[in-house]
């Protein structure tokens, strides 16, 4: 047989089925090297999408995140939504009762529209719970991480500042600064971030004193890593779970601290309006009209324990030594007790 004929041959050969180049009498099928479909191993979800399903499945969670989104919207479109200014004085109409006119929950004593400063309320509270909120997890994460990656004198030091600031009475210096330098918005927000990263400073340090030993730190130092990279790409994406759920609920404490400040007086001063300035104008009607004090104290007791509940689920979520089904057990156990 010549060499062209040989090739013919096989080249018909491997056009057929089940014929095998590298085997001889031993046929092959074509999907002989494939993998069956039901074996085909599938990528376990991450953290975050672990996370994310133990979440949704956490009822007073979820009941939280739709209250705050709900309140979030409110604010973000206030002045769309609100009827009249929330400055605007009309004697004639002063102290309607809910319902009289346009006015759905009614005016104060100098008749301004307390629908219309309940929504911009909203939108100044948890514009500075979440800003205070933001610059306090900013502060105390900078010192926590430089304090726990680099220990000695400096962590000595930073840690004896936190015992200092945690000495003080916060709520003394917060009336005293603002007594001082006065009570303007940008002022508040700096004042209470000032007052409340030492929480964060100290979790953030004990969560780089047990990260800063893993092997892995130890690898990258050897690959010549620097400190400021292990700091940022390894060390500090491996402490993002404890610092978000103390920022959800660092949301509601900054929340009730300016409503105290307003409260007494040195928060926010009109013509712009908190929940905390509306209950402060309130505590002289209380026996005339104590609805002027409900609505803005039922605003922040719902909003304080929405960030709370959502805090609480995230902690849970992200917490793999947690149970996702302890809170559905909890709750069918709540319902059977409140029937």
């Amino acid at each position: 047989m010549s060499e062209a004929t040989r090739h013919e041959s096989q080249t018909a050969a491997a056009a057929e089925p089940g014929w095998s180049r590298h085997g001889t009498g031993t046929a092959s099928s074509p999907n002989a090297g494939a993998k069956p479909a039901g074996n085909r191993m599938k990528r376990p979800p991450g953290l975050w999408r672990t996370g994310m399903n133990k979440f949704r499945r956490n009822p007073y969670a979820m009941t939280g995140l739709v209250v705050l989104l709900i309140f979030i919207g409110l604010a973000v479109f206030a002045r769309a939504i609100a009827p009249y200014d929330p400055a605007r004085i009309d004697l004639l109409n002063a102290d309607a009762p809910p319902g009289t006119g346009n006015h759905l929950l009614g005016t104060d004593e100098l008749g301004r529209d307390i629908w219309s400063r309940l929504l911009v309320s909203g939108q100044v509270s948890l514009t500075v719970g979440f800003a205070v909120a933001f610059v306090s997890v900013l502060i105390g994460t900078l010192v926590g991480a430089v304090s726990g990656y680099f220990g000695g004198w400096i962590d000595a030091c930073l840690m004896r500042l936190v015992d200092v600031m945690n000495a003080v009475p916060l709520l003394f210096l917060n009336i005293l600064i603002l007594a001082i330098f006065g009570s303007k918005f940008s002022y508040m927000i700096l004042i209470l971030a000032f007052t409340s990263w030492m929480g964060v400073a100290r979790l953030v340090r004990g969560t780089f004193l047990q990260l800063r030993e893993m092997q892995y730190v130890e690898a990258a130092r050897a690959i010549g890593v620097s400190n400021t990279g292990i700091i940022v790409r390894h060390l500090l994406r491996n402490a993002t779970v404890p610092i978000i759920v103390t920022a959800t609920l660092m949301v509601g404490g900054a929340i009730l601290s300016e409503s105290a400040l307003s409260y007494l007086g040195l928060g926010i001063q009109s013509p712009d309006t908190s929940w905390g300035l509306m209950l402060s104008n309130a505590q002289e009607f209380m026996l005339l009209d104590p609805l002027q004090a409900l609505y803005p104290g039922m605003c922040i007791l719902i909003v304080v324990l929405a960030v709370n509940f959502v805090g609480d689920g995230i902690r849970d979520a992200l917490d793999p030594r947690k149970q996702a089904a302890g809170a559905r057990r909890r709750w069918r156990a709540w319902s059977r007790y409140s029937k």
